[in-house]
């Protein structure tokens, strides 16, 4: 101690890195550790600097405030910008019902936290760090304390959230899993019949792509340019090559492209659009113009252009501008047809067709640096960190609370990292966080904000956690976890039918529990659940900020 000590005095800086690093190093040796199969993660480094700080190692209280709200935000602001770009898809797709039995899994977590508080004279800080610790959702106890810091609350309150957090956020891990388990066992779930009737479900309504060679039979369409071939749009596909019928050359197929009875062109699209197409055109050619290309070819191009994101396919004018045809679009996992009202993001990957100096034109022009992929976008980060705090910053009043809401350093960067990370720019700025960059930051971000938790409410963890009140604070906690999650997931399974891959993505998207979606995933030996985990996350996560806030200022 007394080294440690000395070293305060020679630089301050040093130990308090030393200290940190220690922490932070032997909580994640402690978050790695299995009992009964689970892990506690980088909720260790927690417990970790609860431990140090109760020994009397704690840095400067300024420097591990500031390292714990930029770590939060860091957190929150890289989450936002993993799952905006299908957030609002996966709204569209399954959002009311899932969203639904989200929402009821939060109100029912505060309600009972609020029930249970009033019956043990809980003060209200207490029970908005027992609510975020039971449903495992830490940025919910960084808006806790921020309200409490606002509203300039007494400073014995202010150590109570994390106390309480603590002491109901291990046992909350297992709860939610067991809560699973019990739904299983309950409706006599066959996971693997579930996990198979889940993909089933998944492929329904969704086509791959396919290509069709046809001959133009319609005598209407004789002397017709491609683009004002009647119902070929409103079909939804794509004609990428054209052989006439005098020449037998195969040319790339543009807008322009005179039509001519007897010529053969290569039609792009599902089964079913296809088909439509057939009506319109003419007959199914056993010619494949794949094959017999003659100096046509097609290429996958990276867009990494700014002077081409944000514009739609038809306003690139690839087939006026560069004699190419656009086919396909892939991004992430979804590949759909070059419609022309399709607006380009950065990262997509179109496939286009001419041929090899036509093709090198276009690809120039779109960019295609693929070392770009691998770039983090670090301005538009910070513009959109620095957006996402003032907009934290705005006050929402509701009607009965005595302060207005905020959503705070956990909310508003989570809010402007959706928008930003969907939209795919911030103004002039690219909005692009390489996959391995996010994971890194969100790491950092969150053992940054739970170390420096731990280290600034250690010193009365002991005595308020190992007395009667905590063993109380630790079995309310274990009814706010599990209770909801049971009349949630019975409900959701008794009306709705959800499939059990459904239902425990939706479970533990509810909880925002990682851990728990890691157990749903490997008891179905599949990624299914995360379908669910997603479509609901971000819409429980900014319910948590807000319910933890009126729960402190209800008292």
């Amino acid at each position: 101690m007394s080294l440690l000590q000395q070293l305060h005095g020679v630089s301050p800086v040093a130990h308090d890195l030393m200290i940190l690093s220690v922490v932070i190093l032997s909580g994640i040796g402690l978050g790695n550790l299995r009992i009964a199969g689970v892990r506690l993660g980088t909720a260790g480094v927690l417990f970790t600097g609860l431990i140090a700080s109760h020994l009397g190692l704690s840095p400067e209280a300024a420097v591990s405030h500031f390292l714990k709200d930029f770590g939060l935000v860091l957190f929150v602001f890289a989450l936002g910008m993993q799952i905006g770009p299908g957030f609002f898809a996966s709204l569209r797709r399954q959002g009311r019902v899932l969203n639904g039995y989200a929402f009821a899994l939060v109100i029912g977590g505060a309600l009972v936290s609020l029930a249970g508080g009033w019956m043990l004279g809980m003060p209200p800080s207490a029970v908005a760090g027992l609510f975020a610790g039971a449903t495992t959702n830490t940025p919910a106890l960084g808006a806790a304390q921020q309200a409490l810091a606002s509203a300039q609350a007494d400073p014995a309150l202010l150590t109570l959230p994390a106390l309480s957090y603590a002491a109901t956020y291990p046992l909350a891990i297992v709860g939610i899993i067991l809560s699973l388990i019990i739904l299983r066992y309950f409706f006599k779930v066959d996971v693997a019949e579930e996990a198979a009737a889940f993909q089933r479900e998944q492929g329904v309504g969704i086509e791959a792509l396919e290509r069709m060679t046809l001959t133009v039979d319609n005598p209407n369409l004789d002397g017709i340019p491609i683009g004002y071939v009647p119902g070929i749009q409103e079909a939804g596909v794509i004609i990428s090559r054209h052989r006439s019928s005098s020449s037998k050359e195969v040319k790339a197929a543009t807008p322009q492209t005179m039509l001519h009875l007897g010529d053969l062109v290569m039609v792009v699209g599902t089964h079913g659009q296809l088909e439509k197409s057939r009506l319109i055109i003419g007959s199914v050619s056993e010619e494949n113009l794949m094959i017999d290309s003659g100096n046509v070819t097609f290429r996958r191009v990276i867009v990494t252009n700014n002077r081409v994101l944000g514009k739609t396919v038809h306003e690139l004018a690839l087939e006026h501008l560069h004699n190419v045809t656009v086919t396909r679009v892939s991004r992430g996992d979804l590949i759909f047809t070059a419609m022309p009202d399709l607006r380009l993001q950065f990262g997509d990957t179109l496939q286009i067709v001419g041929d090899e100096e036509s093709l090198a034109s276009a690809t120039k022009a779109l960019g295609n640096e693929v070392q770009m992929l691998g770039e983090t976008k670090f301005a538009a980060i910070f513009a959109g960190i620095l957006l996402g705090v003032g907009l934290g910053l705005y006050p929402f009043r509701i009607e009965g609370l005595p302060a207005p809401v905020r959503l705070g350093l956990a909310g508003g960067p989570l809010v402007m990292a959706i928008l930003a990370s969907h939209l795919g720019r911030l103004g002039p700025m690219i909005m692009h966080m390489p996959m391995n960059a996010n994971r890194a930051i969100r790491e950092l971000g969150i053992i940054l904000f739970l170390a420096n938790v731990g280290l600034l409410s250690g010193e009365n963890f002991a005595d308020t956690v190992f007395s009667p009140q905590g063993l109380q604070w630790v079995l309310l906690g274990i009814v706010v976890t599990m209770l909801p999650l049971l009349i949630v997931g019975y409900a959701a399974r008794r009306f709705h039918q959800l499939n059990f891959m459904t239902l425990s993505g939706l479970l533990s998207g509810g909880m925002t529990d990682p851990p728990a979606l890691a157990f749903a995933t490997g008891m179905a030996r599949s990624d299914a659940p995360a379908v669910s985990y997603a479509a609901v996350y971000p819409l429980t996560m900014l319910l948590r900020i807000v319910a933890a806030q009126i729960i402190v200022q209800l008292g």
